[in-house]
C-alpha cells in the first residue's frame, strides 16, 4: 500500500494526553480524563479526550513505535526520543515506554510518521484498519493499536471493541480457572474420602493394638511403683550421706581458706621485702651513676686542660684533606697490576656498627663498588649514583666519607659533592688502591677507619695499618636499604 499519511479526524484539536492506562501509575504520564463530558465553545466543538486504553493495547502501541523508531530520519525523531532510538531492541520498548507514550500523545506529526511505517509493515490488516473495518479473525489488540495510530473514522469504536474483547478473554480465563479449581477440589475431596476410609481402618486396628498394650503398661506400672518405692528409700539414705560429706567439705574449705590467708600474708611480706630491695638497688645505682658522671667529668676536664696546655687550636682540615692536597705533588710510582678480588665480609650490620663509632672515617674504593653493583651504567652515572648514596649515609651518621676513583687526571664538570663527602681521583700512573692506603696511613692511631673494597690486596694493606676492611656488597646492601 502507498505510504500516505492516514486520516486523523481530530488532528488539529488533539490534546496532549498520554497513552498510559489507568493501571500504570509508574510511567510518569497522566491519562486524559476519559470520562469527562465533551464541552463546546463559540468557535465549535472542543477536542474529544483521549480514550483509556487497555493495558495490552498500550503495550502493543509502544512496541510498534519502538520497532520503527530507528528507521526514521534523525530530524524526524523528537529530541526526547533520539537517545531512546539508540537503545537495543529489547530495551527500547521497556525503558523508553513513558517517553514514547508521551510523544505519541503530544506530537501528532510524529505519530503520523510512525503510523505510515507501521501500516506499511502491517500489510492488508493495516489497509483494512485505515478503511475503518477489521477482519473478524484479526487480533483485537493489534487492530486497536493500529486504529489508535491511524485514527480512521470510527477508531474509538475499534478501541472500545478491543477493550471489550480483552475483558471478555480475561473473564473467560477467570471462569476457566474457577472451573479448573472446582474440578481439582472435587478430585481432592474424593481422594481425601478414600484416604479417610483407609485411615479409619488403620485406626481401628491401631485401637485394638493400643488396648492390648495398655494392659501390658498397667502391669508394668505396678512393677515400676514397687521399684520407685525402693528407689526412694535408697535416695533418703544417699541424702543423709551427702549431708555428712557436705559437712566434711565445709570444714576442709575453711581450712583451705585459712591456709590461703596465711599464704597471702607471706606474699605481702615478700613483696614488701622486694620493694625494699628495689629501693636499695636504685639507691646503689644512683651512687654508681654519680661515680661514673664524676669520672667522665674528670676525664673531660683533664682533656680540656691538656688541650689548653698543648695550645691545640681547632682545625679546619682533616688528615685526608692533607693527603688530597699533597697527592698531586708527589712523584708517581709504577702502576699496580691487576688485583685479585675477594670478599672480606658483606654484612651491612657490621658496617652500621663501625659507622656508629665516634669520629669514624669511611673510605670507599669507588669503581670497585660501582662496577660490582651497577656496572651496566656508564662511568659518569656510576659515580653520580654512588656519590649521591654516600651523601645520604654522611647525613645520617655525621661521619667523614671519602670516595676514591681511578683516573688519569681530575674530572671536570662534576656536580658538587654532597655535604660530608670528599671525592678524590688518582693521578696518571697511580691507582686508587695506593691512594686509599695513603689515606689510611695519614689517620692517627686509634681513629676508626672503615675501608670498603672487595680487592683482597687493598683489604690486607689497610688491615696492617689498623683500618677495618669490608666487602663492597656490605655498602651496596646498605645503600639499597636506604
Amino acid at each position: 500500500m502507498p505510504l500516505t499519511e492516514p486520516f486523523d479526524d481530530h488532528l488539529p484539536q488533539e490534546d496532549p494526553v498520554a497513552l498510559d492506562g489507568v493501571g500504570n501509575p509508574d510511567d510518569n504520564v497522566v491519562n486524559g480524563p476519559s470520562d469527562a463530558p465533551e464541552s463546546t465553545t463559540d468557535d465549535g466543538p472542543a477536542a474529544e479526550p483521549e480514550p483509556t486504553l487497555p493495558e495490552p493495547v498500550r503495550q502493543r502501541i509502544v512496541t510498534l513505535t519502538a520497532a520503527v523508531l530507528p528507521t526514521l530520519p534523525t530530524d524526524e525523531v523528537p529530541v526526547p526520543l533520539r537517545r531512546v532510538a539508540k537503545f537495543a531492541p529489547n530495551r527500547r520498548a521497556r525503558l523508553g515506554a513513558p517517553v514514547i507514550a508521551a510523544q505519541l500523545t503530544a506530537d501528532p506529526l510524529f505519530r503520523q510518521r510512525v503510523t505510515a511505517r507501521v501500516l506499511a509493515d502491517a500489510g492488508d490488516l493495516g489497509a483494512a484498519v485505515v478503511e475503518g473495518t477489521a477482519p473478524a479473525a484479526a487480533d483485537p489488540v493489534e487492530v486497536a493499536a493500529l486504529a489508535y495510530l491511524a485514527r480512521p473514522r470510527g477508531w474509538r469504536e475499534l478501541i472500545d471493541a478491543s477493550g471489550a474483547a480483552v475483558r471478555a478473554e480475561a473473564d473467560s480465563a477467570v471462569v476457566a480457572e474457577l472451573v479448573r479449581e472446582a474440578e481439582q477440589r472435587a478430585t481432592r475431596a474424593e481422594h481425601d474420602r478414600a484416604v479417610a476410609r483407609v485411615e479409619a481402618d488403620k485406626l481401628r486396628d491401631e485401637l485394638a493394638r493400643v488396648r492390648e498394650e495398655l494392659g501390658q503398661l498397667r502391669e508394668e506400672s505396678r512393677q515400676l511403683a514397687r521399684t520407685l518405692r525402693e528407689t526412694q528409700a535408697r535416695e533418703r539414705k544417699a541424702t543423709e550421706l551427702l549431708a555428712t560429706e557436705r559437712g566434711r567439705a565445709a570444714r576442709a574449705s575453711a581450712d583451705v581458706d585459712a591456709e590461703l590467708r596465711r599464704a597471702r600474708a607471706r606474699l605481702a611480706e615478700a613483696e614488701a621485702a622486694a620493694g625494699v630491695a628495689r629501693a636499695s638497688a636504685k639507691e646503689a645505682r644512683s651512687v654508681d651513676d654519680a661515680r661514673l658522671w664524676l669520672l667522665l667529668e674528670t676525664i673531660g676536664q683533664a682533656a680540656v686542660g691538656l688541650r689548653r696546655e698543648l695550645a691545640l687550636d681547632p682545625v679546619d682540615k682533616l688528615p685526608a684533606d692533607f693527603v688530597a692536597d699533597a697527592f698531586a705533588e708527589q712523584p708517581g710510582s709504577a702502576p699496580a697490576g691487576p688485583a685479585t678480588r675477594a670478599r672480606d665480609t658483606d654484612d651491612p650490620a657490621r658496617l652500621d656498627q663501625l659507622l656508629a663509632l665516634p669520629r669514624a672515617h669511611l673510605v670507599v674504593d669507588g669503581y670497585n663498588v660501582t662496577k660490582r653493583g651497577f656496572g651496566e651504567m656508564s662511568l659518569e652515572q656510576q659515580r653520580k649514583r654512588l656519590i649521591t648514596g654516600l651523601g645520604g649515609i654522611a647525613a645520617q651518621t655525621g661521619d667523614e666519607v671519602t670516595v676514591v676513583f681511578d683516573g688519569a687526571e681530575r674530572m671536570h664538570g662534576l656536580p658538587p659533592a654532597p655535604r660530608g663527602v670528599r671525592v678524590l681521583f688518582s693521578r696518571k700512573g697511580e691507582t686508587a688502591d695506593e691512594l686509599i692506603r695513603r689515606l689510611v696511613r695519614a689517620e692517627p692511631a686509634g681513629r676508626p677507619v672503615v675501608v670498603v673494597s672487595s680487592d683482597r690486596e687493598v683489604a690486607d694493606g689497610v688491615r696492617r695499618h689498623g683500618a677495618y676492611p669490608l666487602g663492597a656488597d656490605s655498602l651496596l646492601r646498605r645503600l639499597a636499604r636506604s
